[in-house]
């Protein structure tokens, strides 16, 4: 049995950030062919649901590079390597530097999810706040009453691409943090970044997903940097039309392109769908 693996932006999903309706018809005949498949992505659950509404991902799926899981059936969340706020603190430091707004996520003892934020910086801050604010399962905190016994999940960011890279440079100072960036797909001067503990990555996360479900092969689609993990992990990897150089030479096979069904296109020829 294969288990398939698709990150989301500029793999699954198109240009307007949604599964586009001939995605979704592909998918839904992959369950009906008995075809195991998930989510990897570094998106959070929170602002991945709008994202594949239009879908019924039946397995774990896997958020923030592996960090979060969560199971459609059971409704509930599974978490591996955390961060603290000590492990942040220098990291925080260069947000502030570089001024650029970081949400840090958190899970409170009773699993609620709070994210803590200093003053926003910029309609790109404003963005990420007003999209956190609406939803109904998350609150967000001034960062001056983050405990500092914590348990932090991510930091996640909008800025611009070259103080981004910035934060992504001072980060690799510390061993205990990883830092993967990107953008450009939906606005050339909005860059994402997404910090997490370094032992978590989507390669792993989906090597632990298959033995759990018994699967034989890791066929991989992907468009970034936080792919190359599940990449280098998987049996096949694929890369989307619009992804960097680099990416598609450690893909070794390219398909088309994420705004053009790119991913659904070539499940439907492989698998006769």
């Amino acid at each position: 049995m294969d288990l398939l693996a698709f990150d989301l932006d500029g793999t699954l999903l198109n240009q307007g950030q949604r599964l586009s309706d001939y995605t979704c018809d592909t998918l839904e005949r992959l369950k009906a062919a008995g075809i195991a498949y998930t989510v990897a992505t570094g998106r959070t659950h929170f602002a991945a649901k709008p994202c594949i509404a239009g879908h019924d991902f039946p397995l774990w799926q896997i958020f923030k590079n592996g960090v979060e899981w969560w199971n459609p059936s059971s409704q509930t969340y599974r978490h591996r390597n955390f961060l603290t706020p000590e492990l942040i603190s220098q990291t925080l430091l260069s947000f502030e530097m570089h001024e650029i707004t970081p949400f840090v996520f958190c899970l409170d003892e009773n699993g609620a999810h709070k994210v803590y934020h200093p003053a926003l910086k910029g309609r790109l801050s404003d963005h990420i706040a007003n999209e956190l604010g609406s939803h109904d399962q998350l609150s967000l905190h001034p960062i001056e009453e983050l405990d500092p016994n914590a348990v932090i999940t991510n930091i996640s960011a909008l800025g611009r691409p070259e103080l981004i890279e910035r934060i992504v440079i001072d980060s690799r100072e510390h061993k205990h943090i990883t830092a993967y960036s990107g953008g450009g797909i939906y606005n050339k001067d909005a860059y994402w970044l997404d910090i997490h503990h370094s032992d978590a990555c989507k390669g792993s996360s989906l090597m632990e997903l298959k033995e759990e479900i018994g699967a034989q092969r890791i066929i991989a689609f992907g468009d970034g940097d936080n792919d190359l993990t599940m990449f280098a992990m998987a049996d096949e990897a694929y890369a989307t039309d619009n992804a960097l150089e680099h990416i598609k030479k450690a893909a070794g096979n390219v398909i088309g392109h994420h705004d053009e069904d790119g991913v659904a296109r070539y499940l439907r020829e492989r698998y006769s769908l």
